[in-house]
Protein backbone atom coordinates (compact mmCIF):
# COMPACT_ATOMS: atom_id res chain seq x y z
CA UNK A 1 0.00 0.00 0.00
CA UNK A 2 1.25 3.72 -1.00
CA UNK A 3 2.42 5.96 1.90
CA UNK A 4 -0.09 8.98 1.21
CA UNK A 5 -0.30 12.31 3.67
CA UNK A 6 -3.19 14.44 3.95
CA UNK A 7 -3.39 18.03 5.23
CA UNK A 8 -4.55 21.58 5.22
CA UNK A 9 -5.60 25.39 6.39
CA UNK A 10 -8.70 26.76 6.69
CA UNK A 11 -7.94 30.06 5.00
CA UNK A 12 -8.95 32.62 7.05
CA UNK A 13 -6.17 34.06 7.77
CA UNK A 14 -2.23 34.46 7.84
CA UNK A 15 -0.92 31.10 9.48
CA UNK A 16 0.59 31.82 12.97
CA UNK A 17 2.88 29.92 14.98
CA UNK A 18 0.17 27.67 16.40
CA UNK A 19 0.45 26.09 12.87
CA UNK A 20 3.78 25.97 12.45
CA UNK A 21 4.54 23.84 15.52
CA UNK A 22 1.45 21.89 15.06
CA UNK A 23 2.14 20.94 11.78
CA UNK A 24 3.90 22.86 9.38
CA UNK A 25 6.89 22.42 10.79
CA UNK A 26 6.46 18.44 11.25
CA UNK A 27 5.20 18.75 7.04
CA UNK A 28 8.41 20.09 5.81
CA UNK A 29 10.99 17.41 7.59
CA UNK A 30 8.13 14.83 6.68
CA UNK A 31 8.29 16.20 2.81
CA UNK A 32 12.02 16.24 3.44
CA UNK A 33 12.39 12.66 4.46
CA UNK A 34 11.06 11.42 1.58
CA UNK A 35 9.26 8.38 3.35
CA UNK A 36 5.50 9.21 1.76
CA UNK A 37 4.34 8.21 -2.26
CA UNK A 38 2.29 11.41 -2.04
CA UNK A 39 1.88 14.22 -0.03
CA UNK A 40 -1.36 16.67 -0.29
CA UNK A 41 -1.95 19.95 1.16
CA UNK A 42 -5.07 21.39 0.83
CA UNK A 43 -6.29 25.24 1.07
CA UNK A 44 -9.55 24.61 2.67
CA UNK A 45 -11.67 27.58 0.82
CA UNK A 46 -14.95 25.21 0.70
CA UNK A 47 -14.43 24.39 4.83
CA UNK A 48 -13.70 28.43 5.56
CA UNK A 49 -17.21 29.21 3.79
CA UNK A 50 -19.26 26.74 6.33
CA UNK A 51 -18.44 29.89 8.87
CA UNK A 52 -17.68 32.83 6.45
CA UNK A 53 -20.51 32.34 3.67
CA UNK A 54 -21.15 36.61 3.92
CA UNK A 55 -17.63 37.23 3.86
CA UNK A 56 -16.30 35.78 0.62
CA UNK A 57 -13.73 38.00 -0.56
CA UNK A 58 -11.80 36.98 3.26
CA UNK A 59 -11.65 33.66 2.00
CA UNK A 60 -10.57 34.48 -1.73
CA UNK A 61 -7.84 37.05 -0.11
CA UNK A 62 -6.40 34.67 2.17
CA UNK A 63 -5.83 31.77 -0.20
CA UNK A 64 -2.70 33.69 -1.34
CA UNK A 65 -1.86 34.76 2.62
CA UNK A 66 -1.82 30.80 2.78
CA UNK A 67 0.21 30.10 -0.07
CA UNK A 68 2.76 32.45 1.10
CA UNK A 69 3.06 30.91 4.52
CA UNK A 70 3.40 27.75 3.45
CA UNK A 71 6.00 28.29 0.73
CA UNK A 72 8.15 30.24 3.42
CA UNK A 73 7.83 27.66 5.72
CA UNK A 74 9.58 25.20 2.81
CA UNK A 75 6.89 23.32 1.49
CA UNK A 76 8.29 22.10 -1.94
CA UNK A 77 5.35 21.81 -4.68
CA UNK A 78 7.82 19.24 -6.74
CA UNK A 79 7.83 17.38 -3.68
CA UNK A 80 3.50 17.70 -2.64
CA UNK A 81 0.68 18.32 -4.30
CA UNK A 82 -0.80 21.81 -2.72
CA UNK A 83 -4.48 22.51 -4.02
CA UNK A 84 -7.61 24.04 -3.36
CA UNK A 85 -10.29 22.57 -2.21
CA UNK A 86 -13.21 24.22 -4.02
CA UNK A 87 -11.98 23.23 -7.01
CA UNK A 88 -12.32 19.19 -6.50
CA UNK A 89 -15.77 18.95 -7.11
CA UNK A 90 -15.67 15.33 -6.54
CA UNK A 91 -15.10 15.92 -2.74
CA UNK A 92 -19.14 17.62 -2.22
CA UNK A 93 -20.23 14.01 -4.30
CA UNK A 94 -18.24 12.20 -2.01
CA UNK A 95 -19.66 14.14 1.24
CA UNK A 96 -23.13 13.62 0.11
CA UNK A 97 -22.65 9.70 0.08
CA UNK A 98 -20.92 9.97 3.30
CA UNK A 99 -23.86 11.79 4.78
CA UNK A 100 -26.13 8.60 4.75
CA UNK A 101 -23.29 7.23 6.99
CA UNK A 102 -23.88 9.63 10.00
CA UNK A 103 -26.67 10.19 12.08
CA UNK A 104 -27.22 13.87 13.60
CA UNK A 105 -27.00 12.46 17.11
CA UNK A 106 -23.07 11.01 16.56
CA UNK A 107 -22.35 15.00 14.96
CA UNK A 108 -24.10 16.53 17.88
CA UNK A 109 -21.67 14.45 20.25
CA UNK A 110 -18.31 15.24 18.18
CA UNK A 111 -16.30 17.68 20.60
CA UNK A 112 -14.36 19.56 18.40
CA UNK A 113 -18.14 20.31 16.94
CA UNK A 114 -19.35 21.14 20.33
CA UNK A 115 -16.07 23.56 20.94
CA UNK A 116 -16.63 25.13 17.31
CA UNK A 117 -20.41 26.00 17.71
CA UNK A 118 -19.54 27.57 20.98
CA UNK A 119 -16.43 29.53 20.10
CA UNK A 120 -18.91 31.01 16.97
CA UNK A 121 -21.89 31.29 18.77
CA UNK A 122 -23.58 29.62 16.56
CA UNK A 123 -26.15 27.78 19.26
CA UNK A 124 -29.23 29.15 18.29
CA UNK A 125 -28.62 29.68 14.20
CA UNK A 126 -26.15 26.87 13.01
CA UNK A 127 -25.18 26.59 9.55
CA UNK A 128 -25.87 23.15 8.02
CA UNK A 129 -22.53 22.94 6.25
CA UNK A 130 -20.93 23.81 9.69
CA UNK A 131 -22.56 21.16 11.42
CA UNK A 132 -21.10 18.39 8.77
CA UNK A 133 -17.94 19.08 8.23
CA UNK A 134 -16.62 16.47 10.07
CA UNK A 135 -18.02 14.62 7.03
CA UNK A 136 -16.13 16.88 4.28
CA UNK A 137 -13.27 16.28 6.15
CA UNK A 138 -13.57 12.68 5.89
CA UNK A 139 -14.16 13.25 2.09
CA UNK A 140 -11.50 15.49 1.58
CA UNK A 141 -9.07 12.46 3.12
CA UNK A 142 -10.61 9.51 2.02
CA UNK A 143 -10.52 10.91 -1.78
CA UNK A 144 -7.24 10.89 -1.81
CA UNK A 145 -7.03 7.57 0.21
CA UNK A 146 -5.07 9.55 2.87
CA UNK A 147 -3.36 7.00 5.74
CA UNK A 148 -1.39 9.54 7.55
CA UNK A 149 -2.93 12.69 8.82
CA UNK A 150 -0.73 15.41 11.20
CA UNK A 151 -3.27 16.99 13.08
CA UNK A 152 -3.37 19.02 16.51
CA UNK A 153 -4.75 17.54 19.47
CA UNK A 154 -8.10 19.29 18.75
CA UNK A 155 -8.96 17.46 16.04
CA UNK A 156 -8.73 13.73 16.86
CA UNK A 157 -12.35 13.78 17.34
CA UNK A 158 -12.71 14.79 14.29
CA UNK A 159 -9.69 11.69 12.95
CA UNK A 160 -11.77 9.28 15.12
CA UNK A 161 -15.15 10.38 13.01
CA UNK A 162 -13.57 9.68 9.77
CA UNK A 163 -12.02 6.12 10.86
CA UNK A 164 -15.82 5.71 11.31
CA UNK A 165 -17.60 6.94 8.19
CA UNK A 166 -14.28 4.54 6.43
CA UNK A 167 -15.90 1.53 8.68
CA UNK A 168 -18.87 1.69 8.26
CA UNK A 169 -18.43 2.58 4.25
CA UNK A 170 -16.40 -0.32 4.10
CA UNK A 171 -18.80 -2.64 5.68
CA UNK A 172 -21.77 -1.55 3.82
CA UNK A 173 -20.12 -1.19 0.61
CA UNK A 174 -16.64 -3.68 0.52
CA UNK A 175 -13.09 -2.67 1.20
CA UNK A 176 -12.87 0.58 -0.83
CA UNK A 177 -11.58 3.18 1.36
CA UNK A 178 -8.41 3.53 3.47
CA UNK A 179 -8.61 4.11 7.42
CA UNK A 180 -6.02 7.06 8.33
CA UNK A 181 -3.52 6.74 10.65
CA UNK A 182 -3.20 9.90 13.12
CA UNK A 183 0.00 11.99 13.13
CA UNK A 184 0.17 14.01 16.74
CA UNK A 185 3.45 16.33 17.12
CA UNK A 186 5.96 14.66 18.71
CA UNK A 187 6.71 17.74 21.04
CA UNK A 188 3.61 17.77 23.60
CA UNK A 189 4.07 21.31 23.98
CA UNK A 190 3.18 22.00 20.02
CA UNK A 191 -0.32 19.68 20.55
CA UNK A 192 -2.20 22.42 21.35
CA UNK A 193 -0.06 26.16 21.50
CA UNK A 194 -1.92 28.30 24.07
CA UNK A 195 -2.71 32.27 22.70
CA UNK A 196 -0.62 34.75 24.17
CA UNK A 197 -3.45 35.31 26.79
CA UNK A 198 -3.15 31.79 28.16
CA UNK A 199 -5.94 30.74 26.45
CA UNK A 200 -5.94 27.00 25.71
CA UNK A 201 -6.35 27.78 22.22
CA UNK A 202 -4.11 30.04 19.66
CA UNK A 203 -7.29 32.00 17.21
CA UNK A 204 -7.35 34.36 15.09
CA UNK A 205 -10.90 35.25 15.74
CA UNK A 206 -9.68 35.80 19.03
CA UNK A 207 -6.62 38.34 18.58
CA UNK A 208 -3.82 36.64 20.45
CA UNK A 209 -1.80 34.98 17.86
CA UNK A 210 1.98 35.54 16.80
CA UNK A 211 1.87 35.33 12.88
CA UNK A 212 4.43 33.71 10.77
CA UNK A 213 5.22 37.08 8.99
CA UNK A 214 5.00 39.19 12.00
CA UNK A 215 7.28 42.06 12.03
CA UNK A 216 10.34 41.80 14.44
CA UNK A 217 8.66 44.74 16.83
CA UNK A 218 5.22 43.26 16.40
CA UNK A 219 6.69 39.79 18.03
CA UNK A 220 8.59 41.54 20.21
CA UNK A 221 5.75 43.44 21.40
CA UNK A 222 3.61 40.51 21.43
CA UNK A 223 6.18 38.68 23.66
CA UNK A 224 5.83 40.86 25.99
CA UNK A 225 2.64 40.87 26.74
CA UNK A 226 2.25 37.10 27.26
CA UNK A 227 0.83 35.41 30.06
CA UNK A 228 3.00 33.92 32.62
CA UNK A 229 2.53 33.06 36.57
CA UNK A 230 0.21 35.73 38.12
CA UNK A 231 1.86 34.77 41.36
CA UNK A 232 4.80 35.50 40.49
CA UNK A 233 5.04 39.16 40.90
CA UNK A 234 8.96 39.49 42.80
CA UNK A 235 11.81 38.53 40.97
CA UNK A 236 12.87 36.49 44.13
CA UNK A 237 9.64 34.74 44.54
CA UNK A 238 8.92 31.09 43.11
CA UNK A 239 7.67 31.03 39.67
CA UNK A 240 5.17 28.35 38.61
CA UNK A 241 6.27 26.67 35.31
CA UNK A 242 2.74 24.79 34.34
CA UNK A 243 0.21 27.20 32.64
CA UNK A 244 3.10 29.46 32.29
CA UNK A 245 2.41 30.46 28.43
CA UNK A 246 6.40 32.04 28.34
CA UNK A 247 7.72 28.15 29.04
CA UNK A 248 4.93 26.53 27.25
CA UNK A 249 6.39 28.50 23.98
CA UNK A 250 10.11 27.62 25.18
CA UNK A 251 9.23 23.93 24.99
CA UNK A 252 8.03 24.35 20.87
CA UNK A 253 11.00 26.59 19.95
CA UNK A 254 14.15 26.94 21.95
CA UNK A 255 16.89 24.25 21.20
CA UNK A 256 20.39 23.82 22.96
CA UNK A 257 21.55 26.44 20.41
CA UNK A 258 19.62 29.05 21.37
CA UNK A 259 20.78 29.05 24.76
CA UNK A 260 24.43 28.89 23.53
CA UNK A 261 23.93 31.99 21.22
CA UNK A 262 21.31 34.45 23.53
CA UNK A 263 21.50 32.76 27.21
CA UNK A 264 24.86 30.86 27.60
CA UNK A 265 24.75 31.27 31.79
CA UNK A 266 22.20 28.10 31.61
CA UNK A 267 23.27 25.25 30.51
CA UNK A 268 19.34 24.58 28.55
CA UNK A 269 15.82 24.53 29.18
CA UNK A 270 15.98 22.52 32.48
CA UNK A 271 18.18 24.42 34.40
CA UNK A 272 16.22 27.55 33.34
CA UNK A 273 12.94 26.19 34.73
CA UNK A 274 14.71 25.47 38.25
CA UNK A 275 15.61 28.50 38.59
CA UNK A 276 11.90 30.14 37.96
CA UNK A 277 10.82 27.99 39.77
CA UNK A 278 13.45 28.30 43.25
CA UNK A 279 12.76 32.07 42.61
CA UNK A 280 15.18 34.37 41.48
CA UNK A 281 14.79 34.36 37.88
CA UNK A 282 11.96 37.63 36.16
CA UNK A 283 9.69 37.33 33.87
CA UNK A 284 11.21 39.89 31.86
CA UNK A 285 14.62 38.16 31.43
CA UNK A 286 13.02 35.25 30.05
CA UNK A 287 10.73 37.21 27.90
CA UNK A 288 13.60 38.53 26.88
CA UNK A 289 15.15 35.24 25.78
CA UNK A 290 12.11 33.91 24.28
CA UNK A 291 12.14 37.01 21.79
CA UNK A 292 15.46 36.41 20.98
CA UNK A 293 14.38 32.65 19.96
CA UNK A 294 11.34 33.49 17.70
CA UNK A 295 12.87 36.53 16.05
CA UNK A 296 16.06 33.82 15.22
CA UNK A 297 13.11 31.27 14.19
CA UNK A 298 10.39 33.17 12.19
CA UNK A 299 12.70 35.70 10.45
CA UNK A 300 13.79 33.75 7.50
CA UNK A 301 10.14 32.07 7.01
CA UNK A 302 8.82 36.25 7.27
CA UNK A 303 12.64 36.99 4.53
CA UNK A 304 11.74 33.99 2.05
CA UNK A 305 7.68 34.90 2.33
CA UNK A 306 8.43 38.40 1.47
CA UNK A 307 10.79 37.15 -1.89
CA UNK A 308 7.17 34.72 -2.57
CA UNK A 309 5.48 37.61 -3.14
CA UNK A 310 7.29 38.68 -5.87
CA UNK A 311 6.34 35.65 -7.48
CA UNK A 312 2.85 35.61 -7.01
CA UNK A 313 1.88 34.36 -10.64
CA UNK A 314 3.82 31.23 -9.70
CA UNK A 315 2.18 30.55 -6.89
CA UNK A 316 -1.08 30.80 -8.74
CA UNK A 317 0.64 28.44 -11.19
CA UNK A 318 1.29 26.02 -8.61
CA UNK A 319 -2.00 25.82 -7.27
CA UNK A 320 -3.52 25.70 -10.55
CA UNK A 321 -1.57 22.57 -11.32
CA UNK A 322 -1.84 21.20 -8.35
CA UNK A 323 -6.01 21.36 -8.58
CA UNK A 324 -6.22 19.57 -11.72
CA UNK A 325 -3.68 17.08 -9.96
CA UNK A 326 -5.79 17.02 -7.30
CA UNK A 327 -9.01 16.17 -9.12
CA UNK A 328 -7.51 13.45 -10.88
CA UNK A 329 -6.88 11.67 -8.24
CA UNK A 330 -10.54 12.64 -6.62
CA UNK A 331 -11.97 11.57 -9.04
CA UNK A 332 -10.32 7.95 -9.29
CA UNK A 333 -12.09 7.47 -6.03
CA UNK A 334 -14.73 8.77 -6.65
CA UNK A 335 -15.34 6.32 -9.06
CA UNK A 336 -14.29 3.48 -7.21
CA UNK A 337 -16.69 4.23 -4.10
CA UNK A 338 -19.63 4.96 -6.67
CA UNK A 339 -19.04 1.55 -8.33
CA UNK A 340 -19.20 -0.27 -5.04
CA UNK A 341 -22.52 1.72 -3.92
CA UNK A 342 -23.91 0.44 -7.37
CA UNK A 343 -24.64 3.73 -9.34
CA UNK A 344 -22.17 3.94 -11.87
CA UNK A 345 -24.93 2.84 -14.38
CA UNK A 346 -23.49 4.12 -17.45
CA UNK A 347 -19.47 3.58 -17.06
CA UNK A 348 -20.15 0.56 -19.69
CA UNK A 349 -23.03 -1.72 -20.65
CA UNK A 350 -23.68 -3.91 -17.15
CA UNK A 351 -26.45 -2.38 -16.53
CA UNK A 352 -28.16 -1.73 -19.57
CA UNK A 353 -27.68 -5.24 -20.08
CA UNK A 354 -28.91 -6.58 -17.02
CA UNK A 355 -31.91 -4.53 -16.97
CA UNK A 356 -32.35 -6.05 -20.30
CA UNK A 357 -31.83 -9.86 -19.12
CA UNK A 358 -34.65 -8.41 -16.07
CA UNK A 359 -37.19 -6.92 -18.65
CA UNK A 360 -36.22 -9.37 -21.38
CA UNK A 361 -35.76 -7.90 -24.64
Amino acid sequence: MEKIMLTGDRPTGRLHVGHYVGSLRRRVELQDMGEFDKIFIMIADAQALTDNSDTPQKVRDNIMEVALDYFACGIDPEKVTIFIQSQIPQLTELSFYFMNLVTVARLQRNPTVKTEIQMRNFEKSLPVGFFTYPISQAADITAFMGNVVPVGEDQLPMLEQTKEIVRKFNAVYGDVLVEPEILLPENSACLRLPGIDGKAKMSKSLGNCIYLSDEPEEIQAKVMRMFTDPGHLRVEDPGKIEGNTVFTYLDAFSRSAHFVEFLPEYADLDALKEHYQKGGLGDMKVKRFLNAVLQAELKPIRERRKAFQKKIPYICEVLETGSREAERVAQDTLDKVKRAMQINYFENDDFVNSQVERFGK
